[in-house]
């Protein structure tokens, strides 16, 4: 067993990047009206921050062309994915504009909420926080809408999408 250690820097990013690739997160669709119409993006970078009042966070890429809607956006909505739903992921990785293929309505404050999600939260924006090249977006929960039946949810570990093993 080979154990590598090294000082994080510009010369080491892709080390840093496996590490911590070895943390297996959840994988959720950021949704947002904007200027141009509705707007997602896929991300891994989401964890619960607090029950009372209820908040959540996620992280955008500074470099993202969505970055800017995201972070100025009074609300979005967060939609855990179930392990059904890769295709749906992977599609808002690449075009967060394209919602032509996908079965979703409008939340009250005007978000696109995708119908096949395990967990809807639709957020109001909190704060937001410069991150290095990602900007922290607080978001305090104003509703969720869950469906337990859709199955288990979409993982991420080591730069591929997964499921855990029962």
């Amino acid at each position: 067993m080979t154990q590598i250690s090294f000082v994080p820097g510009p010369q080491s990013q892709a080390d840093l990047r496996r590490a911590l690739g070895c943390f297996a997160t959840g994988v959720v669709i950021v949704t947002t009206q904007s200027a141009r119409g509705p707007l997602a993006i896929t991300a891994n970078s989401f964890t619960s921050v607090s029950l009372t009042p209820p908040l959540v966070l996620w992280c955008p890429a500074v470099k993202s062309k969505r970055h800017d809607a995201f972070v100025t956006a009074a609300h979005f909505s967060i939609h855990i994915v179930a392990q059904s739903d890769l295709k749906t992921a992977l599609h808002f990785a690449r075009d967060g504009e394209d919602f032509d293929t996908q079965d979703w309505v409008a939340t009250p404050e005007g978000c696109p909420a995708l119908q096949q999600a395990l967990v809807r939260l639709d957020c109001r924006q909190y704060a937001h926080h410069p991150g290095g090249d990602h900007t922290v977006v607080l978001g305090e929960v104003i509703r969720v809408s869950h469906h337990s039946d859709l199955g288990a949810g979409l993982v991420f570990h080591k730069g591929q999408y997964g499921q855990f093993a029962v």
